[in-house]
């Protein structure tokens, strides 16, 4: 399987509590729901696409506790991300849980980077990540997320949990796509591209 990452993320990078004020308030946070005023059909659409292709998900703590306070209530048949959600395996990376109630959900055992590779040396299509601030450092530093699809929302916040925290491998990543909504959200999705590459600007590349 692909690891796939979405995440809602700001202009300066913050990617921390995108929807609801009480959703993530650590460290004092305080200007959490900054995605919902630039939200609307277009952004949905993109959202469910994105679902439909999961064949698995893997979540951080405190991203898989959000997800399981709510996702489970949704119960209608054409919720199409309830619906993935609800049925399809969902692997937790914590090293505090002790059990993990959801429906279809599996606690990691063991080093969490191993487990990965074994969960992408799987049959399947996406193991997807959303959320998961904690767990994408892990990924990111050991170069395993393979696309990154980023809704960047029109707005600065100055302070919160950041998407590329230290630690980060340096590397070059190839666009495969981008759309801008009406409310101003850019779509872009990139794939690795390999090491990072430099050179001097005004001489032959």
């Amino acid at each position: 399987m692909e690891l796939t990452v979405t995440e809602f993320v700001t202009l300066d990078g913050v990617m921390q509590s995108p929807g609801g004020p009480g959703e993530d308030p650590s460290g004092g946070f305080t200007h959490g729901g900054w995605v919902q005023p630039h939200g609307g059909p277009e952004l949905g659409a993109h959202v469910v696409d994105i679902f439909s292709r999961a064949d698995a998900f893997l979540l951080g703590r405190g991203t898989y506790e959000i997800f399981a306070g709510y996702w489970p209530r949704m119960t209608a048949p054409d919720d199409l991300i309830a619906r993935p959600l609800n049925t399809l395996p969902k692997y937790v990376a914590s090293t505090t849980l002790r059990r993990v109630d959801w429906a279809n959900s599996t606690l990691l055992e063991g080093d969490t980077v191993e487990a990965v590779r074994r969960l992408k040396s799987s049959p399947g299509r996406e193991l997807q990540v959303h959320g998961s601030c904690g767990l994408l450092q892990t990924l990111l530093r050991h170069d395993l997320v393979d696309v990154l699809h980023l809704h960047v929302i029109p707005v600065t916040l100055g302070s919160g949990r950041r998407l590329f925290g230290p630690g980060t491998q340096p590397r070059t990543l190839q666009l495969a796509a981008s759309r801008i909504t009406p409310k101003g959200v850019a779509l872009l999705t990139y794939r690795r591209g390999g090491p990072l590459r430099t050179g001097t600007i005004g001489q032959p590349e």
